[in-house]
Protein backbone atom coordinates (compact mmCIF):
# COMPACT_ATOMS: atom_id res chain seq x y z
CA UNK A 1 0.00 0.00 0.00
CA UNK A 2 1.44 3.42 -1.00
CA UNK A 3 0.49 6.68 0.60
CA UNK A 4 1.34 10.19 -0.51
CA UNK A 5 0.68 13.77 0.46
CA UNK A 6 -2.21 14.86 -1.72
CA UNK A 7 -1.98 18.19 -3.60
CA UNK A 8 -5.52 18.79 -2.42
CA UNK A 9 -4.23 19.61 1.09
CA UNK A 10 -2.46 22.97 0.51
CA UNK A 11 -2.81 24.14 4.12
CA UNK A 12 -0.94 21.06 5.38
CA UNK A 13 1.67 21.25 2.60
CA UNK A 14 2.30 24.86 3.47
CA UNK A 15 3.27 23.90 7.03
CA UNK A 16 6.38 22.06 5.95
CA UNK A 17 7.29 23.12 2.43
CA UNK A 18 8.07 26.44 0.82
CA UNK A 19 5.25 28.31 -0.85
CA UNK A 20 4.29 26.79 -4.19
CA UNK A 21 6.79 23.96 -3.65
CA UNK A 22 6.20 20.90 -5.87
CA UNK A 23 7.54 18.65 -3.09
CA UNK A 24 5.47 15.53 -2.44
CA UNK A 25 6.15 12.42 -0.38
CA UNK A 26 5.33 8.77 -1.06
CA UNK A 27 5.81 5.83 1.30
CA UNK A 28 5.43 2.14 0.54
CA UNK A 29 4.86 0.06 3.68
CA UNK A 30 5.28 -3.19 1.79
CA UNK A 31 8.62 -2.29 0.20
CA UNK A 32 11.88 -3.95 1.19
CA UNK A 33 13.40 -0.44 1.37
CA UNK A 34 13.14 0.79 4.97
CA UNK A 35 10.68 3.64 5.54
CA UNK A 36 13.34 5.90 7.09
CA UNK A 37 15.48 5.42 3.97
CA UNK A 38 12.52 6.30 1.73
CA UNK A 39 12.11 9.51 3.74
CA UNK A 40 15.80 10.40 3.61
CA UNK A 41 16.12 9.75 -0.12
CA UNK A 42 13.05 11.80 -1.05
CA UNK A 43 14.05 14.77 1.09
CA UNK A 44 17.64 14.74 -0.23
CA UNK A 45 16.45 14.59 -3.85
CA UNK A 46 14.01 17.43 -3.18
CA UNK A 47 16.83 19.58 -1.75
CA UNK A 48 19.17 18.80 -4.64
CA UNK A 49 16.43 19.58 -7.18
CA UNK A 50 15.50 22.82 -5.43
CA UNK A 51 12.01 21.69 -4.44
CA UNK A 52 13.11 22.31 -0.86
CA UNK A 53 15.30 25.33 -0.22
CA UNK A 54 17.50 26.41 2.70
CA UNK A 55 15.29 27.59 5.57
CA UNK A 56 12.27 25.48 4.57
CA UNK A 57 10.74 23.74 7.60
CA UNK A 58 10.06 20.01 7.45
CA UNK A 59 6.91 18.59 9.08
CA UNK A 60 7.23 17.60 12.71
CA UNK A 61 7.82 13.96 13.61
CA UNK A 62 4.32 13.73 15.01
CA UNK A 63 2.69 15.32 11.95
CA UNK A 64 4.51 13.09 9.49
CA UNK A 65 3.84 9.96 11.53
CA UNK A 66 0.13 10.74 11.84
CA UNK A 67 -0.40 11.69 8.22
CA UNK A 68 1.32 8.62 6.77
CA UNK A 69 0.59 6.15 9.54
CA UNK A 70 4.29 5.83 10.38
CA UNK A 71 5.96 5.01 13.67
CA UNK A 72 7.42 8.21 15.22
CA UNK A 73 10.71 6.41 15.85
CA UNK A 74 10.98 5.68 12.13
CA UNK A 75 10.50 9.36 11.25
CA UNK A 76 12.99 10.35 13.96
CA UNK A 77 15.55 7.92 12.54
CA UNK A 78 15.16 9.48 9.10
CA UNK A 79 15.50 13.00 10.48
CA UNK A 80 18.61 12.02 12.46
CA UNK A 81 20.15 10.62 9.28
CA UNK A 82 19.38 13.81 7.35
CA UNK A 83 20.95 15.90 10.11
CA UNK A 84 23.99 13.61 10.31
CA UNK A 85 24.56 13.94 6.54
CA UNK A 86 24.34 17.73 6.79
CA UNK A 87 21.09 18.22 4.87
CA UNK A 88 19.01 19.54 7.76
CA UNK A 89 19.45 21.18 11.14
CA UNK A 90 17.37 21.00 14.27
CA UNK A 91 16.47 24.34 15.82
CA UNK A 92 15.66 24.08 19.51
CA UNK A 93 11.95 24.51 20.10
CA UNK A 94 11.27 25.25 16.45
CA UNK A 95 11.69 22.06 14.44
CA UNK A 96 13.76 20.64 11.60
CA UNK A 97 14.85 22.92 8.74
CA UNK A 98 16.66 22.49 5.45
CA UNK A 99 20.22 23.56 6.06
CA UNK A 100 22.07 26.02 3.86
CA UNK A 101 24.81 24.07 2.15
CA UNK A 102 28.40 25.15 2.55
CA UNK A 103 30.09 27.17 -0.15
CA UNK A 104 30.29 24.86 -3.13
CA UNK A 105 33.50 26.36 -4.47
CA UNK A 106 35.97 23.69 -5.45
CA UNK A 107 39.27 23.28 -3.65
CA UNK A 108 42.49 24.29 -5.37
CA UNK A 109 43.15 20.65 -6.31
CA UNK A 110 39.62 20.26 -7.68
CA UNK A 111 39.95 23.43 -9.72
CA UNK A 112 43.21 22.15 -11.19
CA UNK A 113 41.50 18.90 -12.13
CA UNK A 114 38.68 20.85 -13.78
CA UNK A 115 41.14 22.92 -15.82
CA UNK A 116 43.12 19.85 -16.84
CA UNK A 117 39.95 17.99 -17.81
CA UNK A 118 38.79 20.98 -19.86
CA UNK A 119 42.19 21.19 -21.53
CA UNK A 120 42.17 17.56 -22.60
CA UNK A 121 38.55 17.83 -23.69
CA UNK A 122 39.53 20.72 -25.96
CA UNK A 123 42.51 18.83 -27.39
CA UNK A 124 40.28 15.88 -28.24
CA UNK A 125 37.84 18.18 -30.01
CA UNK A 126 40.71 19.69 -32.01
CA UNK A 127 42.01 16.24 -32.90
CA UNK A 128 45.56 17.02 -31.75
CA UNK A 129 48.21 14.34 -31.93
CA UNK A 130 48.77 12.80 -28.49
CA UNK A 131 52.55 12.62 -28.80
CA UNK A 132 52.83 16.24 -29.91
CA UNK A 133 50.52 17.25 -27.09
CA UNK A 134 52.67 15.51 -24.47
CA UNK A 135 55.77 17.21 -25.85
CA UNK A 136 54.14 20.63 -25.61
CA UNK A 137 52.93 20.01 -22.06
CA UNK A 138 56.44 18.92 -21.01
CA UNK A 139 57.84 22.05 -22.63
CA UNK A 140 55.49 24.22 -20.56
CA UNK A 141 56.28 22.32 -17.36
CA UNK A 142 60.02 22.78 -17.93
CA UNK A 143 59.67 26.56 -18.24
CA UNK A 144 60.48 28.62 -15.13
CA UNK A 145 57.52 30.36 -13.47
CA UNK A 146 56.99 33.90 -14.80
CA UNK A 147 58.22 36.82 -12.71
CA UNK A 148 57.97 39.77 -15.10
CA UNK A 149 56.17 41.14 -18.15
CA UNK A 150 57.78 41.91 -21.47
CA UNK A 151 56.23 44.34 -23.96
CA UNK A 152 56.68 43.31 -27.58
CA UNK A 153 56.13 46.11 -30.08
CA UNK A 154 57.83 47.19 -33.32
CA UNK A 155 57.38 50.95 -32.66
CA UNK A 156 60.35 52.38 -30.69
CA UNK A 157 58.53 55.67 -30.02
CA UNK A 158 55.45 53.96 -28.63
CA UNK A 159 57.19 51.49 -26.33
CA UNK A 160 58.29 54.14 -23.77
CA UNK A 161 54.68 55.36 -23.49
CA UNK A 162 53.28 51.89 -22.86
CA UNK A 163 56.14 51.08 -20.48
CA UNK A 164 55.39 54.17 -18.41
CA UNK A 165 51.75 53.19 -18.12
CA UNK A 166 52.42 49.49 -17.50
CA UNK A 167 54.85 50.27 -14.69
CA UNK A 168 52.16 52.37 -13.06
CA UNK A 169 49.73 49.42 -13.31
CA UNK A 170 51.83 46.67 -11.72
CA UNK A 171 54.63 46.07 -9.24
CA UNK A 172 56.09 43.37 -11.47
CA UNK A 173 59.09 44.42 -13.60
CA UNK A 174 58.20 45.31 -17.17
CA UNK A 175 60.77 44.96 -19.94
CA UNK A 176 60.57 45.65 -23.67
CA UNK A 177 61.65 44.02 -26.88
CA UNK A 178 60.90 43.96 -30.60
CA UNK A 179 59.14 41.20 -32.55
CA UNK A 180 62.49 40.31 -34.15
CA UNK A 181 64.24 39.93 -30.79
CA UNK A 182 61.48 37.87 -29.20
CA UNK A 183 62.30 34.99 -31.54
CA UNK A 184 65.07 34.21 -29.05
CA UNK A 185 63.63 32.13 -26.20
CA UNK A 186 66.29 33.47 -23.86
CA UNK A 187 64.74 36.92 -24.19
CA UNK A 188 61.41 35.55 -22.99
CA UNK A 189 62.63 33.36 -20.12
CA UNK A 190 60.27 33.70 -17.11
CA UNK A 191 58.34 36.43 -18.94
CA UNK A 192 54.69 36.96 -19.83
CA UNK A 193 54.59 38.65 -23.26
CA UNK A 194 52.34 41.68 -23.80
CA UNK A 195 51.25 43.39 -26.99
CA UNK A 196 48.68 45.88 -28.21
CA UNK A 197 45.70 44.56 -30.23
CA UNK A 198 46.88 45.90 -33.59
CA UNK A 199 50.13 43.94 -33.26
CA UNK A 200 48.66 40.67 -32.01
CA UNK A 201 48.93 38.74 -35.28
CA UNK A 202 52.47 39.96 -35.92
CA UNK A 203 53.63 38.98 -32.45
CA UNK A 204 51.86 35.61 -32.44
CA UNK A 205 53.50 34.70 -35.73
CA UNK A 206 57.01 35.19 -34.32
CA UNK A 207 56.45 34.17 -30.70
CA UNK A 208 58.11 30.81 -29.91
CA UNK A 209 56.03 27.90 -28.69
CA UNK A 210 55.35 27.62 -24.99
CA UNK A 211 54.39 31.24 -24.23
CA UNK A 212 51.06 32.85 -23.47
CA UNK A 213 50.44 36.21 -25.13
CA UNK A 214 48.40 38.85 -23.29
CA UNK A 215 46.69 41.47 -25.46
CA UNK A 216 46.52 44.80 -23.64
CA UNK A 217 43.17 46.62 -23.39
CA UNK A 218 43.36 49.99 -25.16
CA UNK A 219 41.37 53.06 -24.19
CA UNK A 220 38.59 54.36 -26.40
CA UNK A 221 39.71 57.74 -27.72
CA UNK A 222 36.10 58.70 -28.47
CA UNK A 223 34.87 57.78 -25.00
CA UNK A 224 37.74 59.62 -23.33
CA UNK A 225 37.32 62.75 -25.44
CA UNK A 226 33.55 63.13 -25.07
CA UNK A 227 33.54 64.71 -21.56
CA UNK A 228 35.93 67.41 -22.79
CA UNK A 229 33.59 68.51 -25.56
CA UNK A 230 32.49 70.92 -26.75
CA UNK A 231 35.74 72.83 -26.30
CA UNK A 232 35.24 76.52 -25.46
CA UNK A 233 36.02 79.05 -28.18
CA UNK A 234 39.00 81.37 -28.00
CA UNK A 235 41.45 78.87 -26.48
CA UNK A 236 44.69 77.52 -27.91
CA UNK A 237 45.29 73.79 -27.29
CA UNK A 238 48.78 72.34 -27.50
CA UNK A 239 49.34 68.69 -28.44
CA UNK A 240 52.75 67.25 -27.55
CA UNK A 241 54.19 63.74 -27.89
CA UNK A 242 57.32 61.76 -28.65
CA UNK A 243 55.13 59.43 -30.72
CA UNK A 244 54.28 60.75 -34.21
CA UNK A 245 51.18 58.58 -34.41
CA UNK A 246 49.85 60.21 -31.23
CA UNK A 247 50.11 63.61 -32.91
CA UNK A 248 48.48 62.37 -36.10
CA UNK A 249 45.58 60.66 -34.31
CA UNK A 250 45.04 63.62 -32.01
CA UNK A 251 44.87 65.95 -35.02
CA UNK A 252 42.27 63.73 -36.69
CA UNK A 253 40.13 63.26 -33.58
CA UNK A 254 40.18 66.89 -32.43
CA UNK A 255 39.40 68.31 -35.86
CA UNK A 256 36.64 65.73 -36.34
CA UNK A 257 35.23 66.76 -32.94
CA UNK A 258 34.85 70.33 -34.16
CA UNK A 259 38.01 72.09 -32.98
CA UNK A 260 39.35 74.49 -35.60
CA UNK A 261 42.83 73.63 -36.81
CA UNK A 262 44.10 77.13 -36.05
CA UNK A 263 43.20 76.55 -32.37
CA UNK A 264 45.62 73.60 -32.18
CA UNK A 265 49.41 73.62 -31.85
CA UNK A 266 51.24 70.35 -32.47
CA UNK A 267 54.75 69.70 -31.17
CA UNK A 268 57.02 66.69 -31.68
CA UNK A 269 58.87 66.33 -28.37
CA UNK A 270 61.83 64.71 -30.15
CA UNK A 271 62.61 67.97 -31.91
CA UNK A 272 64.73 70.74 -30.35
CA UNK A 273 62.85 73.81 -29.08
CA UNK A 274 59.56 71.92 -29.15
CA UNK A 275 58.28 74.05 -26.24
CA UNK A 276 58.29 77.22 -28.36
CA UNK A 277 54.82 78.74 -28.65
CA UNK A 278 53.23 76.55 -25.99
CA UNK A 279 53.30 79.35 -23.43
CA UNK A 280 50.25 80.80 -25.17
CA UNK A 281 48.25 77.57 -24.92
CA UNK A 282 45.40 77.20 -22.45
CA UNK A 283 46.10 73.46 -22.04
CA UNK A 284 48.48 70.83 -23.36
CA UNK A 285 47.31 67.38 -24.42
CA UNK A 286 50.07 64.78 -24.16
CA UNK A 287 50.82 61.11 -23.58
CA UNK A 288 51.88 59.56 -20.27
CA UNK A 289 55.58 59.30 -21.12
CA UNK A 290 55.98 62.81 -22.49
CA UNK A 291 54.28 64.26 -19.40
CA UNK A 292 57.10 62.80 -17.27
CA UNK A 293 59.86 64.55 -19.21
CA UNK A 294 61.90 66.91 -17.08
CA UNK A 295 61.59 69.70 -19.65
CA UNK A 296 57.82 69.39 -19.92
CA UNK A 297 56.23 72.74 -18.98
CA UNK A 298 54.34 72.73 -15.69
CA UNK A 299 52.05 75.39 -17.09
CA UNK A 300 49.65 75.60 -18.82
CA UNK A 301 47.18 72.92 -17.72
CA UNK A 302 48.15 69.34 -18.66
CA UNK A 303 45.66 66.87 -20.13
CA UNK A 304 47.19 63.37 -20.19
CA UNK A 305 45.65 60.78 -22.49
CA UNK A 306 46.44 57.23 -21.23
CA UNK A 307 46.67 54.65 -23.97
CA UNK A 308 45.76 51.73 -21.70
CA UNK A 309 42.15 51.24 -20.64
CA UNK A 310 41.10 51.44 -16.99
CA UNK A 311 40.78 47.65 -16.98
CA UNK A 312 44.53 47.16 -17.59
CA UNK A 313 45.58 46.93 -13.89
CA UNK A 314 42.96 44.25 -13.20
CA UNK A 315 44.00 42.35 -16.33
CA UNK A 316 47.65 42.29 -15.20
CA UNK A 317 46.68 41.24 -11.67
CA UNK A 318 45.27 38.03 -13.14
CA UNK A 319 48.90 36.99 -13.70
CA UNK A 320 50.68 38.62 -10.75
CA UNK A 321 47.99 38.00 -8.09
CA UNK A 322 48.71 41.42 -6.61
CA UNK A 323 45.95 42.83 -4.38
CA UNK A 324 43.85 45.61 -5.90
CA UNK A 325 45.11 49.08 -5.05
Amino acid sequence: MSRFLEPAQPAKVQQWAAANSPMRLWFSHSSEVPIYRQLVTQVVLAIVAGDLRPGDRLPSTRELARRFDLHPNTVSAGYRQLEHEGWTERRHGSGVYVRAQKDGRATAEQQIDQHIAGFFRATRELGLDAAALRARVLEWLASPPPDHFILIDPDPELRPILLAELRACTKWPVQETTPEQCCDKQTLTAAIPLCRPSQEKLVRDVLPKGFELVTLPIRSATGWLTPWLPAPDGHLIGVVSHWPEFLDRARTMLVAAGLPLDALVFRDARVRNWRRGLENATAILCDSYTAQAAEFPQKPYQIIFPLLADSAPAELRRYTHEPAA
